[in-house]
């Protein structure tokens, strides 16, 4: 199954990907009218989150501080800053590397262990890594549907 997950975890990044490419560097980093973020900080928050995620919660990291850009995306945070152009580029080229990194690491069998938790946003425990994974599929495309939405209102 994870082989599956992380495929499609992969072409849901790709078509934030092509959305993203879409707009101008100000498009992205605008605030519409009733959100309190925008949409490169919905992409860049899927990019750090997952990492966290596995890494941490499987007890292969203390904490995500290690994780580029965490402050700036990070559960909590809003935009405080315009995301640069080059910063967007490392971050799409980020979105997918981070999760062939994570596939490898699976394939190498790292993530045997997980901590149970539950998230926020779904609010089930997650007691595996597979669990993780599923919920990183939903938490991805929940933030592109976010950037979709805000997408219309930018360009009305």
């Amino acid at each position: 199954m994870a082989n599956s997950t992380f495929k499609f975890i992969i072409q849901g990044r790709e078509a934030f990907i092509r959305l993203i490419d879409t707009l101008s560097v100000e498009e992205l980093n605008r605030i519409p009218e009733g959100f309190n973020n925008n949409i490169i900080w919905n992409f860049g928050h899927i990019v750090v989150t997952t990492p966290a995620l596995c890494y941490v919660r499987s007890g292969l990291w203390e904490n995500a501080s290690s994780i580029k850009f965490l402050e700036d995306f990070q559960k909590g945070s809003k935009p405080t800053r315009q995301i640069s152009e080059s910063e967007i580029e490392e971050l799409k080229a980020l979105a997918i590397s981070s999760i062939k990194a994570i596939e490898q690491d699976d394939e190498k069998g790292v993530f045997s262990a997980v901590k149970p938790f539950s998230t926020s946003t779904y609010g089930a425990e997650m007691v595996n890594f597979d669990e993780i994974l599923i919920t990183t599929s939903g938490h991805d495309n929940m933030h592109l549907g976010y950037a979709l939405a805000q997408k219309r209102l930018i360009k009305q």
